[in-house]
């Protein structure tokens, strides 16, 4: 198990769910993530959240991401951006795993085979329903 720098090893007792979620790398920047706070994205415990809201352990986080939602559980509170080893062992993913995308049924081509026919498109075009 990797440990985390000293500096984010002492235990702070309030820290901001959004600068949680920029150190166990949620989102690309702080500002990102207070952005995400204010557009209601985040909720902590099935309550939506101001981005200065202090985080404790045992928390869980629900991130809304485009297409999907993450589910967080609170393990270790650190302040400062970390390695991305490190940082997954700051929280448990409660994430249920994404359905496949639907196959649409519609014809793959060979790569390399080139453009369809007029008789391929027309064929597609059937397929479809058009």
């Amino acid at each position: 198990m990797t440990s985390l720098p000293t500096s984010a090893q002492t235990p702070k007792s309030n820290v901001r769910i959004d600068a949680w979620l920029w150190a166990i790398r949620a989102y690309k920047t702080r500002s990102a993530a207070t952005t995400a706070c204010r557009a209601g994205h985040v909720r902590i415990n099935g309550n939506p959240v101001k981005a200065s809201q202090s985080v404790i352990i045992g928390d869980t986080i629900r991130v809304r991401q485009p297409g999907f939602e993450r589910i967080l559980e609170v393990r270790r509170l650190i302040a400062k951006r970390v390695g991305a080893e490190a940082a997954s062992h700051c929280f448990t993913d409660h994430t249920p795993e994404r359905p496949a995308a639907p196959a649409l049924g519609l014809p793959q081509r060979d790569r390399g085979a080139g453009r369809p026919t007029k008789k391929d498109r027309r064929d597609m075009q059937k397929l479809k329903g058009q």
